[in-house]
């Protein structure tokens, strides 16, 4: 398995309670990828650089996950299909830098 970091954005005009359950949704389509879930880490409300889709902020999330390497297009693509996600990035932590976080 290899470990992976994604920094999700959320729609700046989602709720407390409804950006904890997108926030949920997330996690439990990692772990019906079959990965496991690691540390969830909220970032906060951030304003974009420029507008993008009539958007001028929004929530910003980053999960550290484990998951195997050839189901990432495949939970890429389910991330697409979420509506409560804005935008979604997902990149492998090199194994120096997570050998050095333990």
């Amino acid at each position: 398995m290899n470990k992976y970091e994604a920094m999700i954005i959320f729609p700046d005009s989602l709720k407390e309670e409804s950006l904890d359950e997108a926030l949920e949704k997330v996690a439990a389509e990692i772990e019906k990828s079959g990965g496991t879930v690691n540390a969830k880490t909220r970032i906060g409300r951030r304003s974009f650089a420029r507008p993008m889709d009539k958007q001028t902020g929004g929530q910003y999330m980053v999960l550290t996950f484990q998951l195997e390497g050839e189901k990432i297009a495949a939970l890429q693509a389910r991330f697409k299909l979420n509506e409560d996600i804005f935008r979604a990035q997902v990149v492998r932590v090199p194994e120096v830098a997570a050998a050095a976080a333990k």
